[in-house]
């Protein structure tokens, strides 16, 4: 189940993927998510086209990688197909593995010039993946949504459109830009889309556990899973699902590998001065104390810090008294 996953030259092993989501998925949290194992596949923030052409600093941030998040797929975002073409082959010049569209971004921001909203204009997005197809050498794949709305499911659709385009993989959220996160992912329409292609389908939406990925293999067949917010409160997810779909069972973290986890990724961030260390570790803290005993009071803790160096004092301190009390494990 998700051994591995060959998009022509790249080898995805195990076929667990890391979505790409604004805010999060930067080179520290995408290095961070590889060291704990488990995932096949990482991702960039989604990056304008626009903005990476133009030498936006923030894009080419987005863009910043090391070697040992390989393989990674660059995701783009845009509406126009020359341009769109062009930050394709920047993406291609940076050395990535993949260069990846964005038609699933549901922000109003976003749709006005891309994302969900190119799933309303299908010869539009012709346009635009033959001109990215024409454009690199890189694999080439896509993700998006089910439709604009349950009257627009065009997921169907829009799979085969871009499989004739050359598009190598399509990944699958089957929720439509009007639900945004609400509701229930509607894994038939991954089903559906399978069986409509041949090129590899992804699916993504609502798998928070190893048994949510057990599910959506079997109810679909889908070829590999891609994990997003449920990455951010549990980072063990993706060698959870390995553990388990190798021996039917995997361990829950204790309160020493959530201190460890914790003291790991905000040490990352100051030790390479990430830009907003400070906001990024306090963000985090939202999603990291998940699972937390009294989570809320370390949440509380790290908000009211006014440095980074006093927010790993304060995780140290939160943390010591479980991890005295139980000195061997993690």
């Amino acid at each position: 189940m998700f051994e591995d996953l060959r998009i022509r030259n790249v080898v995805v092993r195990p076929a667990q993927i890391l979505a790409p989501m604004a805010g999060i998925t930067d080179t520290v949290f995408r290095r961070f998510i590889k060291r704990l194992g488990g995932c096949g596949l990482i991702m960039t923030e989604f990056v304008s086209s626009e903005g990476l052409l133009r030498q936006n600093l923030r894009s080419r941030r987005y863009l910043h990688y090391q070697e040992e998040e390989r393989p990674i797929t660059a995701q783009i975002f845009g509406a126009d197909p020359r341009r769109l073409a062009d930050a394709a082959r920047t993406v291609e010049d940076l050395g990535f593995d993949m260069v990846d569209l964005n038609l699933g971004c549901p922000a109003k921001k976003v749709v006005k010039c891309g994302g969900s909203g190119l799933l309303r204009d299908l010869p539009l997005l012709e346009k635009i993946l033959k001109s990215i197809r024409a454009a690199v050498r890189l694999p080439f794949t896509v993700k998006m949504r089910a439709g604009w709305s349950e009257k627009e499911i065009v997921a169907v659709a829009v799979a085969r459109l871009a499989e004739a385009c050359g598009v190598e993989a399509i990944a699958v959220h089957p929720r439509t830009r009007l639900q945004g996160f609400s509701g229930r992912a509607n894994w038939d329409l991954i089903r559906e889309v399978k069986a409509s292609v041949r090129i590899p389908v992804i699916g993504n939406g609502d798998v928070f556990t190893p048994r949510d990925a057990q599910a959506l293999f079997e109810q679909t067949g889908c070829d590999a899973v891609m994990i997003g917010r449920a990455a951010a409160t549990n980072p063990w997810i993706f060698r959870q699902m390995e553990e388990y779909f190798r021996t039917g069972t995997y361990v829950a973290p204790s309160e020493a590998d959530r201190h460890q986890l914790i003291r790991s990724y905000y040490q990352m961030l100051a030790e390479e001065e990430t830009p907003g260390a400070l906001g990024k570790m306090k963000q985090f803290a939202s999603w990291f104390t998940h699972g937390v005993r009294n989570g809320a009071e370390l949440r509380r803790r790290v908000h009211s810090a006014r440095e980074v160096r006093e927010v790993l004092e304060r995780v140290d301190e939160f943390f010591r008294p479980a991890v005295t009390a139980c000195p061997m494990a993690g």
